[in-house]
This record gives structure tokens, sequence and C-alpha cells, in this order.
């Protein structure tokens, strides 16, 4: 069982990414923003984290950035989970520290098959 933190503002979102990683078994941790994410990511450690990138305080670009290049969390993989769908929206996130890229509305076997590659085995 991994430890996933789930960063996004939109409460009926966070409820639905929630329960997909919750259905395949893993612990969440949530946060409401950027600036928080990155805050919960330093206290926690998690072994994933899913970030969206339209929020307020910091977004989803910024707080990768800040998160992948901390020594304590940058060895955690970043999937950013986005309504951004351009190529260059997934490119700039890549360049940040981004793992993968993930647009919404959430394709559920696809954000699967996300978590699934990028957590360290076990």
């Amino acid at each position: 069982m991994a430890r996933i933190l789930i960063v996004d503002d939109s409460p009926s979102q966070l409820v639905g990414i929630k329960r997909i990683v919750e259905k395949l078994g893993h612990q969440t941790i949530t946060a409401e923003d950027g600036a928080a994410g990155v805050e919960v990511a330093k206290r926690e450690v998690p072994d994933l984290i899913l970030m969206d990138v339209v929020m307020p305080n910091l977004n989803g670009f910024q707080a990768t950035r800040t998160i992948s290049k901390d020594a304590k969390t940058s060895h955690i993989p970043i999937v950013l989970v986005t309504t951004k769908d351009q190529e260059t929206d997934r490119v700039w996130g890549m360049r940040q520290g981004a793992k993968a890229y993930v647009t919404k509305p959430i394709n559920e076997g696809e954000l699967v098959e996300m978590i699934n590659k990028l957590l360290p085995a076990a």
C-alpha cells in the first residue's frame, strides 16, 4: 500500500480521484492548492503525487517545480492531472519535473496505469 498525495482545488475532483486511488488499496493524503501541496509533500513525503495545474496561490506547474527541486522530495514521482490539454502544457509540465501527464475528464484506466507504472516497486 502506497501513500498518494492528491492536490486539487476542486472538492468534487478530489473525491473522484481519491475514490480511484483508494479502490487500488492505497492511502490518500489531500491538499487543496499548490502551496499546501508543497507543504504536505515536504511533511509527509508520499510515494506519489497527483497534481492539478489550475489552482490558486501556487499553480501545479510551480508546485511541481518546487517539489522536484527540493532534495527531500525530488525522488517523488508527480503526475499532473489537469484540464490543460495542449501539447505545450504537457511539455512545460514535464520540464517542471512531472513524470506523467493525464488530462481531465479523467480516464480511470489511464490514471490507474500511470499510478501502477510510477509507484516504486514494493
